[in-house]
Order: structure tokens, then sequence, then C-alpha cells
């Protein structure tokens, strides 16, 4: 359920389409506020995506301009992250994986 007004993921997903994904532990605690005053020129969305990866939560930072995101990646790493990888419904939290492709 949503509250009116708020971001949905398919519009974070749609406006801002460049994500890059950090471990939570390179993200959270206290790098959350050395993170938000590095984006606060940048174009970072006001709301991201939490998955989980490999058994460790991770943070999606997602940005309208693709300049943004790599001054980010070259900043704090992380990886690009592509948005059709998140997981739906209960799954929500889980990164899909990659499908494969028959020739």
């Amino acid at each position: 359920m949503r509250r009116k007004g708020e971001l949905s993921p398919a519009r974070v997903d749609r406006e801002w389409p460049h994500q890059i994904i950090l471990p939570w532990s390179a993200s959270g605690g206290q790098s959350y506020q050395t993170v938000r005053e590095f984006c606060a020129d940048l174009s970072l969305c006001p709301r991201g995506h939490s998955v989980l990866k490999e058994d460790e939560w991770h943070r999606v930072f997602c940005f309208k301009e693709r300049a943004d995101a790599e001054k980010f990646q070259e900043r704090f790493g992380g990886d690009w992250f592509d948005p059709s990888m998140r997981g739906t419904g209960r799954n929500w939290h889980k990164i899909k994986p990659p499908k494969q492709r028959y020739y």
C-alpha cells in the first residue's frame, strides 16, 4: 500500500534510471550523512531502493543524470544496477537471477 503522493518504484525507475548499488555497510550508519552531503547538488532521487543481494542488504541510489551517477560511483564505488533485476510482489527485496538467453 502506498500513500498518496509517494513515489512508486516504477516512477523512480522511469525518472531516475541511472542506479548504483552499494552494500548497506558502506552506505548506512555514519556513512549515510557523508553520502547525503555529497549528493546534495546531484540529481539523486529522494527515494531509493533496498535489495537483498548474496544474503546482504544493499541500498540502490537513483539518479536522473548519468554523469551524477558516475560521480557517485567514482567517490563511493558500487556497481551499476538494472532496475529490472529487482523482485516483485512478496519478493520485492530480492534480486532476480539473470535470464538465460538461448541462441
